[in-house]
C-alpha cells in the first residue's frame, strides 16, 4: 500500500483548499508530459523537459535531482534505508518573477548527500511523497543551515512544498521537489496523484536513458580497447589513421583498422567493418582482428590471410558479416600485395596529384562460402598514398558508394600536405551530422629509403664470403653507431651466411635494416628451412641455430619464390 506523509508545521498550519485543477487540466498536463518528456536519451534534457511541463502549470517552482551515480557511470542505484546516497541536481524550473534567488539557492549540477531527517532523504529512503501544505519557517531554516545558504530559507519559508520519488523498474533513481508561493494555493493531498505520475513516466525515461548509456560506454570501451592505441611508424612508410563511431541514436559498430610489423621490416594494413552494431558487432570485431594479427605471424599472403580469416569468422559466428582489405608492403622493393573480401576499394594518391581507386580481384565478404581470395601486386612510387576506409565514409542516404569514393578521390588528389591533417580535412567533408555508421580511416605515405637505412651485399657460394659479410656488418653498424650490438650481429651473420653456402645453392644475399629494430636478412635458393637439433657431445656442428636463438631478440624464415630467407632481429640500443 502506497503511504502518503502530509507534514504540517506546528506554527503554520492552515486548513486544506480544494485542489486549483480541474480534471480537463490534470489530463492536459498529462497529455503534455507524454508527448514531451523523454524525447531524448539524455537525462539532463528529460530533467528539463519536466520542468517545462510542470511550470507554472503545476507548481511555482521545481527541481529534479537524481543519484549521481547514474548520470556520471549510468550503473543501477544504490539501495540506502536512510536516503543518504549523493544526488544531483539536473534541472531547476521557476515560474516567479525573481528567478535568479531560486536558482542561487538551488544550482544545477549540485552533488549533495542529504542527512536522514531531511524531507528530500525520508522521500528516498521510503520512497513515498511527502507534502508540506506550508513549509514553516523552522523547517525552512533547518534546510537552509544544511545547505549553508541564506536564500534556501527565503525562497522555500512558507511555501507549499511536495516532494515525489523517481521510481522506475523497483528502484528508487532520485526524486522531484515541487513548490509553490505563499501567495499561491497550496498543494492537497488530490495533487500527489498527479505530481507521482509526472514523475512516474519522467522516472522511466531516465531509466532508460541510463540503460542506453550503460550499454553504450560498455560497446564504446570494448571497441576502444580492442583497437590499437598507438601505431608505430614502420621503416617505409608514414601512418595516420582516424576512427569515429557511429552516431548516438546507433551506437558503436565493428570497423576496425590495424598496421601489423613483419618480419624484414615489411607491415600489414588492415581495415575491416562487421556489419551491425552494439556490443556484438564491437565483440566480432575483436575476434576478427585477433584472428588476423595470429594470421599476419605466420607470414603469409594478403590471400591466404582472407582466406583462412573467413573460415574463422563462420566458426565464430555464422551470421555476423564482415568486409576486410589487406595489405602487405615491402618497403625496400616497395612492392604491395592487397587482397579485398567484399571491402570498398583502396585509393591510391599518385605524387603530384591525381587519385584513383585500386582495381581488385573481386572476392566475397568474410563469412560466406569458401572461394579462394585473390591478390593483386604493385609497386608504388615514392610519395604516393594509400587510403584504406570503411563504407561509412563514402555512403550515405543520399549518394551511393561510387558517387562517394569519386568526392573522396577528388579531395585526396588534392591533398599534398600532413597525413594528419588530410585525415581531418577527408573525414570533415564526408561526414555531415545526420550520418548513422561508423568511420574507420587509415592512410600511409611511401617515404624512400636511403642509406642510413638499408645496406646489401651479394655473395658468391664460396666459404670465403662468409668474411666478406662480417667486413660489411662491422662496417655498417660503425656508421649506423650501432656498436654495442656489432658483434653479436657478426656472429650470427656469419652463422646464416656459412649454412647458407654450406646447404642452398646459387647465391646467397645479405640484407641489412635498420627501422624500429635491427633486422638482418640471408636469402639463399634453397627452399629448406633450418631446424634446431640437439647436438651430441663428440658433434663439431649443429649448435649454430642455439647460438642465434640465445642472441637474437626474435628470427625465423619466410619462403620466396626462389627459396627462403631467413632472418634475425634484435633491439637497437
Amino acid at each position: 500500500m502506497n503511504r502518503r506523509f502530509v507534514t504540517k508545521d506546528p506554527a503554520t498550519a492552515i486548513p486544506r483548499m480544494s485542489s486549483p485543477a480541474s480534471m480537463n487540466e490534470q489530463l492536459s498536463l498529462l497529455n503534455a508530459a507524454s508527448k514531451r518528456i523523454g524525447s531524448t536519451l539524455d537525462m539532463f534534457e528529460t530533467g528539463r523537459e519536466l520542468m517545462n511541463v510542470a511550470v507554472p502549470r503545476f507548481a511555482d517552482a521545481a527541481g529534479i535531482l537524481v543519484q549521481d551515480r547514474l548520470v556520471a557511470e549510468g550503473e543501477s542505484p544504490q539501495r540506502a534505508t536512510d536516503g543518504s546516497v549523493p544526488v544531483r541536481r539536473i534541472a531547476v524550473g521557476v515560474a516567479s518573477s525573481s528567478p535568479g534567488e531560486y536558482a542561487e539557492a538551488f544550482p544545477v549540477d549540485e552533488v549533495v548527500v542529504y542527512d536522514a531527517w531531511t524531507p528530500y532523504a525520508r522521500c528516498m529512503a521510503t520512497g513515498n511523497p511527502i507534502l508540506y501544505p506550508r513549509l514553516g519557517r523552522r523547517t525552512s531554516e533547518e534546510i537552509g543551515r544544511f545547505a549553508k545558504r541564506d536564500t534556501v530559507a527565503r525562497v522555500l519559508e512558507d511555501s507549499s512544498f511536495l516532494v515525489v520519488p523517481l521510481k522506475a523498474r523497483g528502484q528508487v533513481l532520485g526524486f522531484v521537489v515541487f513548490t509553490r508561493r505563499p501567495d499561491s494555493e497550496p498543494f492537497e493531498e488530490q495533487d500527489i496523484n498527479l505530481a507521482e505520475e509526472l514523475a512516474a513516466r519522467t522516472a522511466v525515461c531516465l531509466d532508460n536513458a541510463r540503460l542506453y548509456n550503460r550499454e553504450r560506454r560498455t560497446a564504446l570501451t570494448l571497441q576502444s580497447s580492442l583497437l590499437p592505441v598507438d601505431l608505430q611508424q614502420p621503416l617505409g612508410l608514414t601512418i595516420a589513421s582516424r576512427y569515429l563511431p557511429a552516431s548516438d541514436l546507433v551506437g558503436v559498430g565493428g570497423d576496425w583498422y590495424d598496421v601489423i610489423q613483419l618480419p624484414g621490416c615489411r607491415v600489414a594494413l588492415v581495415v575491416g567493418d562487421v556489419m551491425g552494431h552494439g556490443i556484438r558487432a564491437a565483440a566480432t570485431m575483436g575476434q576478427l582482428r585477433t584472428a588476423a594479427r595470429t594470421l599476419a605471424s605466420l607470414d603469409l599472403t594478403p590471400a591466404e590471410v582472407l582466406f583462412r580469416l573467413n573460415r574463422m569468422s563462420q566458426d565464430l559466428d555464422g551470421t555476423q558479416i564482415a568486409t576486410c582489405v589487406y595489405a602487405t608492403y615491402d618497403p625496400v622493393t616497395r612492392t604491395c600485395a592487397i587482397a579485398s573480401a567484399g571491402h570498398v576499394p583502396p585509393i591510391l594518391v599518385r605524387p603530384g596529384g591525381g587519385a584513383e581507386p585500386l582495381e581488385l580481384p573481386p572476392g566475397p565478404p568474410l563469412g560466406i562460402g569458401n572461394e579462394p581470395t585473390e591478390m593483386r601486386e604493385l609497386v608504388l612510387p615514392h610519395d604516393a598514398v594509400l587510403a584504406f576506409y570503411t563504407d561509412g565514409l563514402v555512403e550515405s542516404r543520399d549518394r551511393d558508394i561510387d558517387e562517394g569514393i569519386g568526392m573522396v578521390c577528388d579531395l585526396l588528389a588534392d591533398q599534398n600536405q600532413d597525413l594528419e591533417a588530410v585525415c581531418d580535412l577527408t573525414i570533415e567533408a564526408q561526414r555531415p551530422g545526420h550520418e548513422r555508421d561508423d568511420i574507420a580511416l587509415l592512410l600511409a605515405r611511401v617515404r624512400r629509403l636511403g642509406e642510413e637505412d638499408l645496406a646489401q651485399l651479394t655473395l658468391d657460394p664460396d666459404p670465403r664470403s662468409a668474411a666478406r659479410a662480417r667486413r660489411l656488418v662491422r662496417a655498417t653498424l660503425s656508421e649506423w653507431r650501432l656498436d654495442p650490438i656489432a658483434d653479436a650481429t657478426e656472429l650470427m651473420i656469419s652463422e646464416l651466411v656459412t649454412n647458407a653456402i654450406k646447404h642452398g645453392s646459387g647465391t646467397v644475399e645479405v640484407r641489412l635494416l635498420r627501422g624500429p629494430s635491427l633486422v638482418c636478412e640471408v636469402a639463399d635458393r634453397s627452399p629448406a628451412r633450418p631446424v634446431m637439433r640437439e647436438a651430441g657431445s663428440d658433434d663439431d656442428t649443429g649448435r649454430g641455430l642455439h647460438l642465434i636463438n640465445w642472441l637474437a631478440h626474435r628470427w625465423g624464415t619466410r619462403p620466396t619464390p626462389e627459396g627462403k630467407i631467413v632472418w634475425v632481429e634484435q633491439r637497437l640500443p
